[in-house]
């Protein structure tokens, strides 16, 4: 049996080069086996972020900060142990819900005080 391939053209299989944006004049490049020269560049700016930082009105308020994060941690706690009662709770009674439907009479746990 003959099998059959789709037609192909030599536009589908072209290689694109891929050339790296803003590579700083100077820095040798890798591949061409040529090294540029180095030429006289100003200092670099520093490498953090004083650059984009804005004069405030006021200063911070870390301690407003805190207490807020501290909030956010107390919610988040809350809102993990609701979701853990309500996900055994529903467990609970799934399964005292098929004990029913099984047509058995001790469903249900009966706690008696200890004397």
């Amino acid at each position: 049996m003959k099998t059959q391939r789709p037609k192909t053209s030599d536009d589908e299989h072209r290689v694109l080069q891929f050339r790296p944006r803003g590579q700083p004049q100077g820095v040798p490049r890798r591949g061409n086996g040529t090294v540029q020269p180095l030429h006289a560049q100003p200092a670099p700016e520093p490498l953090d972020l004083s650059r984009y930082e804005q004069p405030r009105d006021e200063p911070d308020d870390f301690r407003h900060r805190m207490l807020a994060n501290i909030a956010a941690l107390a919610f988040t706690i809350a809102l993990t142990a609701i979701g853990i009662w309500l996900a055994v709770s529903i467990a609970d009674l799934r399964r005292t819900q098929d004990c029913v439907l099984m047509g058995r009479r001790d469903c249900v746990k009966i706690t008696t005080p200890h004397i």
